[in-house]
């Protein structure tokens, strides 16, 4: 016992530390080839297409129409990063309400607001394809979830919003995709 104790004072704490980081991934190595410890690979359960509504609050606009249209191409950035173009499939936008109390009465209604004449809120449809894991759909390494920052940039316009809704999609079919999404919800 003696002759162990002389022999592990020879050693210094960096040699200690660097054996036992050895071990440990020999360790983990081990237990990923024998499938206890899963890879990011292997996470990935499918990849399906899937629809997000990206929600633009209070975009300015002058001109006679806006310049996001349906079955036209954006390009988006998530998170500052730039990612790839997508297909729009829906966009709805409707100028800034305000709420008018009805005199002698206990009802309001909704107005549009004139002192904000060229205000809107927009909300634009998205689809792409996606790896989907456990945690949710995947798109350019990025999970894709509700309260997402994201940019839309097209060559006269860039809106920055967030992601309001996703859906996935099992249908493969360009078709049956696009007559699957419920896009007739109002603002």
């Amino acid at each position: 016992m003696e002759n162990v104790l002389n022999y592990l004072k020879k050693f210094k704490p960096v040699d200690i530390i660097i054996v036992s980081g050895v071990i440990i991934a020999l360790l983990v190595g081990f237990f990923t080839y024998k499938n206890f410890r899963q890879t990011a690979a292997k996470q990935i359960e499918a990849t399906s297409k899937i629809s997000f509504q990206v929600y633009i609050r209070g975009v300015t606009l002058t001109g006679g129409e806006i310049p996001l249209k349906a079955n036209e191409k954006t390009f988006i950035s998530i998170r500052n990063v730039p990612y790839s173009d997508l297909d729009i499939l829906n966009v709805q936008a409707d100028r800034k309400k305000v709420v008018l109390p009805i005199l002698n009465s206990k009802k309001v209604m909704v107005v549009e607001d004139p002192s904000q004449a060229y205000v809107y809120d927009m909300i634009v449809t998205l689809s792409d394809t996606a790896k989907i894991t456990k945690d949710g759909a995947v798109v350019g390494g990025n999970k894709i979830k509700m309260g997402l920052p994201i940019t839309l940039e097209g060559k006269d316009y860039k809106f920055n919003g967030t992601v309001s809704d996703l859906k996935v999609m099992p249908v493969t079919d360009d078709e049956n995709f696009n007559s699957a999404l419920d896009t007739n919800d109002n603002v």
